[in-house]
């Protein structure tokens, strides 16, 4: 639900149906396993999105997927200095619209980068609601979310999880009843609906449910889309897909991106929007 001064969340894009592309940063400093190169962190992600830029993505999201084990809520605050760099790095290097999503659930950060790097939108996590995780309990706080959006007057959407993958929601709430307080009280501009957990397809009856409790929303599929999937998902209604662990060398969350697979991901979503 954009404001009146900002564009709807699919405008961001010059594709209808975009497929977004993952950076899934390699720890940072101060996480276990960094391995004490600040310059490598940053042309690998440099690398992987000139990669995904020339294999045709329609944006990325950038992301700090080699943190774990995650800070629940708060990053600290040399986590927002790092992915600050980075992602002002990356926006400088290629033009496509840039997402951030600071891990595990820190809304505040990735609103506050995308804020100042100029990026098109943020994911957030848990948004509304509560959610059982590894790293605890996790309560949205969409109310703190879309205030700071207010007060930084920035121009980023909030694409916001619907029963988030690696994570159990609290409640008897079912994917419909959650997808609409996630737009109606929680303000969103468009939702995702992930799997079970990294590179795990997402329920293609999940999608028609939420497809259908918010049609006025961009809803897209957060996680598990291949080649072979990506078809299913936009015919079952989503808007677009975000796309990570198939763009990768030999299908591993963690490697680097493989110019093939996003040629191949990208050609079959195309074939599969030009068929409807």
């Amino acid at each position: 639900m954009a404001t009146a001064s900002q564009p709807p969340f699919l405008e961001r894009f010059d594709a209808a149906r975009p497929v977004i592309g993952m950076i899934h940063l390699p720890p940072l400093p101060g996480a276990p396993g960094f391995d004490g190169d600040r310059g490598l962190v940053r042309e690998r992600a440099l690398a992987d999105a000139r990669r995904l830029v020339a294999g045709g993505v329609d944006g990325i999201v950038l992301e700090n997927f080699g943190d774990a084990p995650f800070h629940p809520d708060s990053v600290p605050k040399h986590v927002v200095a790092e992915m600050t760099a980075v992602a002002a790095a990356v926006r400088r290097e290629v033009d496509v619209p840039l997402g951030v999503n600071v891990l595990r659930n820190d809304a505040e950060a990735a609103l506050s980068i995308a804020a100042a790097v100029d990026a098109a939108f943020v994911r957030v996590n848990v948004h509304v609601g509560t959610a059982a995780t590894d790293q605890g309990v996790l309560e949205g706080q969409a109310h703190e979310t879309m205030r700071l959006r207010e007060r930084l007057e920035a121009d980023v959407a909030v694409l916001a999880d619907v029963h988030v993958k690696h994570a159990t929601p609290i409640g008897d709430a079912g994917v419909e009843r959650a997808a609409r307080e996630t737009v109606g009280r929680g303000r969103a501009d468009g939702v995702l609906v992930s799997g079970s957990g990294t590179g795990r397809e997402a329920a293609l009856e999940d999608v028609r449910r939420v497809a259908a409790a918010v049609p006025e929303t961009p809803v897209l599929v957060g996680s598990g889309v291949t080649a072979e999937t990506v078809g299913d998902c936009l015919e079952a209604g989503a808007d677009g897909v975000v796309v990570g662990t198939a763009l990768k060398d030999g299908g591993e969350t963690t490697n680097a991106v493989d110019p093939e697979r996003v040629g191949r991901v990208m050609t079959a979503a195309r074939e599969a929007s030009a068929a409807e």
